[in-house]
């Protein structure tokens, strides 16, 4: 290999990995600086901590995912009742859940024992790649994403021991209970064990513990299972989950596009000056991006950040099948079916690392600019419902007179809004001081039974007892 050759694999592993470790950092030195655990379903998760409900409020519905419960919304309810104060709970909880996919990549690197750390990195490159589409909006996803490259590592590299084999079960066990999605991302890594050999321990103990784990997602559903509202909200969101109609988004037609002319480019200046190519392509279409979006583009990239969790759930397993078969090709293991794509993976051509490269700074810039988009979006949102709830305007027909329509906000703002959990974030952004309960008018999705927040607003709580009355009130009028 030559010198060249080993500088150019060398400086894009340094882009990927730190890539990674930076946009993990980012996230959370973000959220927690614009708050970004009050949006969408935050503002209501956020809620439920501050008042101390979160398992009542909702986590009963959804035991599948009670490792996000107990990983960051079970802890941050707990410092509200030690401290008295909602705001230290709120704080916590979204530090706890926008710091895991920078403590999924720090144990991805723990567990990684292939030559070359090749899952440590794919987790890296998953994580600029793909996290970034979902950032802001807390879709337990996250966590099932940050969780599955450190359960990769484990399943793959755990010593073939007893304490190997339980450690396995109990890391599928934590990814399977983040989220329904996960079961199809433990099933793939159970799959990246199936070429190490169907007898071999690794694939026996994951299998097993796979078949296990899949028991107790199923018996969950039997012991806990959702309010009768909930049942039918869960499963056409099920149903709804894979439909092709969600990647009809801005963010993804333009990287498509994006890398589809970046291709195109390319290959017509590999002709003139193959060793620069990448460098000049990725200047062209960096310009060609910079003029669009300061003259043609106005869209925000906000509630779909929710659906394009699906993403994850494909995107994910095939960087992770393509990481451990470079992972096996470092531990010398060569498959005859893969041999040609393994090669391709671990030591591809100094033309094609690359074309890889400037692809990936290309989608990395696009990440970029689309969340410094959301998050002024959102600043000014945010702004705009606490000036709507410490305000005087009232809207009666909404079934009270200290409620006030969302919709007198400037429409400018309306792809930021969650229309089920404006209510909540009015309460937090006024500091659990509102003159009025922000509503959406056109709301047909209700958190809360009346039974619920009133027993909520009968208990002793730090949050005043005003805020959560306004809370019953609008819950009773409609549950």
């Amino acid at each position: 290999m030559s010198r060249l050759m080993r500088f150019d694999a060398r400086a894009l592993r340094l882009l990927i990995i730190g890539s990674g470790l930076g946009w993990s950092v980012a996230f959370v030195l973000i959220a927690l600086l614009h708050q970004l655990e009050l949006y969408g379903d935050g503002a209501m998760f956020s809620y439920a901590v501050a008042v101390q409900d979160v398992w009542a409020f909702h986590w009963h519905n959804i035991s599948g995912r009670s490792s996000v419960f107990l990983l960051s919304l079970l802890p941050a309810e707990t410092i509200v009742g030690l401290t008295g104060k909602p705001w230290t709970g709120i704080i916590a909880y979204g530090f706890l859940f926008y710091v895991a996919p920078l403590v999924g990549l720090l144990l991805t690197f723990a567990a990684d024992r292939s030559r070359g750390r090749f899952i440590f990195l794919g987790a890296c490159g998953s994580t600029a790649l793909l996290c970034p589409l979902i950032f802001g909006f807390p879709t337990e996803m996250c966590m099932a994403h940050a969780l599955f490259w450190p359960v990769l590592a484990v399943c793959h590299y755990a010593k073939r021991t007893w304490s190997g084999a339980a450690l396995v079960f109990f890391a599928e066990l934590a990814l399977a209970f983040t989220h329904e999605g996960a079961l199809v991302l433990l099933a793939a890594i159970v799959a990246t064990l199936a070429p190490r050999g169907l007898r071999d321990a690794a694939f026996v103990r994951a299998a097993i513990s796979f078949i296990i784990v899949l028991a107790l997602a199923f018996i969950s559903k039997i012991v806990l299972p959702p309010d009768d509202y909930y049942a039918g909200v869960l499963r056409r969101a099920a149903l709804h989950f894979f439909d092709p109609d969600i990647f009809k988004v801005e963010v993804v037609i333009l990287s498509l596009a994006s890398l589809a002319a970046y291709g195109i480019i390319l290959a017509a200046l590999s002709l003139v000056s193959p060793a620069r190519a990448s460098l000049y392509s990725v200047g062209i279409l960096l310009a060609i991006l910079s003029f669009y979006w300061l003259r043609f583009d106005h869209s925000v990239l906000a509630s779909s950040r929710y659906y394009l969790r699906t993403a994850l759930v494909i995107g994910t397993p095939i960087l992770g099948a393509a990481a451990a078969l470079a992972a096996m090709t470092g531990d010398g293991l060569v498959l005859a079916r893969f041999a040609k794509l393994q090669h391709a993976l671990t030591s591809p051509s100094d033309l094609t690392l690359r074309a890889w490269g400037g692809a990936f700074l290309v989608v990395l810039v696009i990440h970029v600019v689309e969340t410094e988009k959301f998050v002024a979006a959102w600043t000014s949102y945010r702004a705009a419902i606490a000036a709507l709830a410490t305000g005087q305007a009232s809207d009666p027909r909404l079934g009270d007179s200290r409620f006030v329509s969302s919709q007198r906000i400037s429409p400018g703002l309306a792809p930021l809004a969650w229309f089920s959990t404006i209510p909540y974030l009015s309460v937090i952004a006024t500091d659990f001081s509102p003159n009025r309960l922000v509503i959406d008018p056109a709301g047909n999705y209700f958190w809360l039974s009346c039974a619920t927040a009133t027993a909520n607003r009968d208990a002793a709580r730090v949050v005043p007892v005003e805020a959560r009355e306004l809370v019953r009130t609008y819950s009773c009028l409609h549950r």
